[in-house]
């Protein structure tokens, strides 16, 4: 069984960093997308950042050049450094995991509707103005 767990966020003032960190267990190889969703108040969940097994990385127009994600392949642990915090973050972030998504390009192929999508608990970011 796939478990996503994640920690971090909290709460900053604009202009601020904080960091997030994830671990998935439980698949069988290493071949699977790893990211960080967000949900804010009154909107849909969106990506911010994805990173794939091969290293390939997809970023949110919105995070880009402020938002960092990494990995420690050993680990199976991704990063998220997020730098610049702007009010507009502020949300519910959401770590997840699929096999079946990838990122090729610079463009992200993660359909919810196409397969099954691991999330982890969610953890609160706050940004203050």
């Amino acid at each position: 069984q796939v478990r996503v767990e994640q920690s971090g966020g909290g709460s900053v003032q604009a202009g601020g960093s904080l960091n997030l960190s994830c671990t998935a267990s439980g698949y069988a190889y290493r071949s699977y997308c790893m990211g960080w969703f967000r949900q804010g108040p009154g909107n849909e969940r969106e990506g911010v950042a994805v990173i794939d097994s091969d290293g390939s990385i997809w970023y949110g127009d919105s995070v880009k050049g402020r938002f960092t994600i990494s990995k420690d392949n050993d680990k199976s642990t991704i990063y998220l450094a997020m730098n610049d915090l702007k009010p507009e973050d502020t949300g519910m972030y959401y770590c997840a995991a699929a096999d079946w998504a990838t990122v090729v390009t610079g463009k992200l192929y993660w359909d919810m509707k196409r397969g099954k999508t691991n999330w982890g608990q969610g953890t609160q970011v706050t940004v203050s103005s």
